[in-house]
């Protein structure tokens, strides 16, 4: 194995690592209301809580251009995917695991594969939930034709995974124009599934059939390599208290209702192409622009930024709990709504203990490990 190279450590964006913060927090809150919804999404409050996903894609591909546009000619493709499993992957283990011990007490109607799930098909699925490869139908063990079983959000890092894949052997050579004509056509592609499309919505991409994948790659396409074209652009927005503006700005879009119902799914869709494409990028704008003041605004961003991706990543199988025990039992949103507030508040608990106990030494091991290899 060859050495990662030891770059020099490259100023962080603050504000974008908060707001990634302010978008997980969202993603929990919309999954709680989701329960509730009972598999109806003109009703769901916190409608558009789903598109964090696709915020999360830009800001990605914004933040790896940042990091190694300017660096390789210094370290090979192997070098990147390296840094890239460092820096993702222990998360990606945390979430199975965690998943994996939580799964015998989901036992129940909603998820009907459970009770035939014997123990040695959960640990080969924990196994291969462990490195991220997307699972056949064969494997399901829920029910519910996830491509992680054990932990459904997982599937997002999958489709990260490939942008990055793609970004290293390709895009990463692309000039200005090149980049621009492949954001135009994702950008088109995208606006025809959603507003075009027999949905209405970005809603999809977790299971491993030809319709979800569709979705998937639609919804990592644009955004990624939008991210990687508004950095290589330079372009900024300066504006006072920017975290500020930027949450109020990411709470609005992800919290508005769904629009037009089931007779115009197309203004629905064209409210998200409108978000994707234009609103999502000015936020990324604003955030890499604004300057973090000192105080309870800068810890707040602080916290939220180092708990965003542990968050994301292992919230959801206290969901899958919640979900159980909410339909098993008939309870209302109005009583449940403390159960979802105690699940909010555990899950940053835990993300931030996971983040100093595990996640951060994890990946101090392993770049100096590597380091030398």
């Amino acid at each position: 194995m060859s050495a990662v190279p030891n770059f020099a450590p490259k100023k962080h964006f603050e504000i974008l690592d908060g707001l990634r913060g302010v978008a997980s927090v969202m993603v929990v809150v919309f999954h709680v209301f989701e329960t509730y919804s009972h598999n109806n999404r003109f009703i769901q409050i916190v409608n558009h809580g789903y598109l964090a996903v696709d915020f999360f894609f830009l800001l990605s591909g914004f933040v790896v251009a940042y990091a190694y546009d300017d660096r390789w000619g210094q370290m090979t493709r192997r070098d990147f995917y390296r840094r890239r499993l460092i820096r993702l992957q222990p998360m990606v283990v945390a979430g199975s695991v965690i998943g994996a011990f939580m799964f015998y007490f989901g036992q129940g109607e909603i998820y009907p594969l459970i009770a035939e799930t014997p123990v040695w098909k959960l640990l080969v699925v924990l196994l291969l939930g462990c490195t991220l490869l997307p699972l056949l139908p064969a494997f399901d063990i829920r029910g519910w034709q996830e491509m992680a079983p054990l932990n459904g959000p997982a599937w997002s890092l999958f489709y990260e995974y490939i942008a990055n894949l793609l970004y290293a052997l390709f895009v990463h050579k692309f000039s200005r124009s090149v980049l621009s004509a492949l954001v135009l056509v994702c950008a088109g592609v995208l606006v025809q599934y959603a507003v075009f499309g027999d949905r209405g919505d970005m809603i999809g991409g977790w299971a491993l059939d030809s319709a979800q994948t569709r979705v998937g790659l639609t919804r990592v396409l644009f955004p990624f390599f939008a991210g990687v074209l508004l950095f290589r652009s330079g372009k900024v927005v300066r504006v006072t208290n920017a975290f500020w503006w930027c949450s109020l700005l990411l709470v609005t879009v992800f919290s508005l209702p769904r629009f037009g119902g089931p007779e115009h799914l197309w203004m629905n869709g064209l409210y998200e192409s409108a978000c994707i494409i234009l609103v999502f990028p000015l936020i990324v704008a604003m955030g890499a622009g604004g300057n973090m003041a000192e105080g309870m605004s800068a810890w707040i961003c602080k916290f939220l930024g180092d708990v965003s991706y542990p968050l994301y990543i292992i919230h959801y199988p206290f969901i899958y709990l919640h979900i159980k025990w909410v339909n098993e039992n008939n309870v209302p949103m109005a009583q449940g709504l403390a159960m979802g507030a105690l699940i909010l508040v555990g899950s940053l608990a835990l993300s931030y203990a996971l983040l100093k106990w595990y996640d951060e030494p994890v990946r101090n091991w392993l770049s100096k490990r590597f380091k030398n290899a």
